[in-house]
């Protein structure tokens, strides 16, 4: 798996050199670590096993300059050639990111290097990887050999998938790089790859971050939130309490409701005058249910003052003897 550390501007790949015993592997990476410039290899580290002169592993990171401003480093790992070390095979292929398989080219080796190359699939599987997916390619390693297939025959015995193949006799170097070069620019093409569908996929998240909070708004804005009913009030069931505003005064929707009280007020200063008044009185209630608004005003302060004459009129008449 490719491994970004932004700290030193790194981008660090992981190559494996895989293949059944004395393929070549090793030499591989031997002639890779001696020919490679000084300041661009790092020390070469191997642990060998009994009964193969491969390496448990190799490893050395390659510096092959930048990219994207980052410089990129490959990590070389070879794997041992004995099945019996299969358990040691697949922890180097863990996090691999591009493979290179070396296949003797001795027609008498071709059903280890298919056993091998087996191997390679169920191993990759494992960690969830399809070779097919995968970037490797495949060296015919061993060309000088007397019994050599060609490679049209060894493709059609091996190269089930159609990868790069190349030839090589890797004990004088030759296609040693040019194997190598071709793998690591597949390495770098699939990291562009995945670089790119992130960044495809990230307006793509976007806008359903930005339309995600417009769900289920009406015009942009949220909906108001419905809010329980309010408790009862003696006489106005249903109704909140009226609140006063800061400094004890009433808000000024409370205050437009006066019109109830002060008929009350009237109606009682009416049952204190002589019965005609109380007769003026009843009519002003039932004239002030069925009119509203200005026009009930009007008709309510007539009604007022023509009582007020009547009570005025009757006392002058009772004070006369009449």
């Amino acid at each position: 798996m490719v491994q970004i550390n932004f700290a030193l501007k790194e981008v660090n790949c992981k190559i494996v050199f895989y293949g059944p015993g004395m393929s070549g592997k090793t030499t591989n990476l031997e002639i890779i670590h001696q020919k490679a410039p000084e300041e661009n290899k790092g020390e070469l580290t191997s642990i060998s096993t009994d009964g193969d002169r491969t390496l448990f592993f190799d490893f050395m990171p390659l510096d092959l300059g930048t990219v994207a401003g980052m410089r990129t480093k490959f990590q070389l790992y070879t794997v041992p050639g004995q099945v019996y070390y299969n358990s040691t095979r697949k922890l180097v292929l863990q996090g691999v990111d591009g493979v290179i398989f070396i296949a003797d080219s001795d027609g008498d080796k071709m059903d280890e290097n298919i056993e091998s190359y087996e191997n390679l699939i169920e191993n990759l599987n494992e960690y969830g990887k399809d070779i097919r997916e995968l970037p490797h390619v495949i060296q015919y390693n061993k060309r000088d050999h007397p019994n050599a297939l060609s490679v049209e025959e060894l493709d059609k015995q091996f190269n089930r998938f159609g990868v790069p193949t190349f030839e090589a006799v890797a004990v004088t170097g030759e296609g040693v790089f040019p194997t190598l070069k071709v793998l690591a620019g597949m390495v770098l093409e699939s990291i562009e790859k995945m670089d790119s569908r992130r960044s495809s996929a990230r307006p793509a998240q976007q806008r359903q971050k930005a339309e995600a909070p417009a769900a289920g708004q009406a015009g942009g804005r949220p909906a108001p939130a419905s809010k329980p009913n309010a408790p009862a009030v003696a006489g106005r069931p249903g109704r909140p309490p009226a609140q006063r505003a800061p400094g004890g005064r009433r808000p000024a929707a409370a205050a437009a409701r006066p019109a109830a009280p002060r008929r009350q007020a009237a109606n009682t200063s009416a049952s204190r005058r002589p019965s005609p008044s109380k007769a003026v009185a009843s009519a002003v209630r039932k004239h002030s249910d069925t009119k509203k608004g200005g026009m009930g005003l009007a008709v309510m302060v007539t009604v007022f003052l023509a009582a007020a004459v009547a009570g005025v009129v009757y006392f002058v008449l009772n004070n006369q003897g009449i």
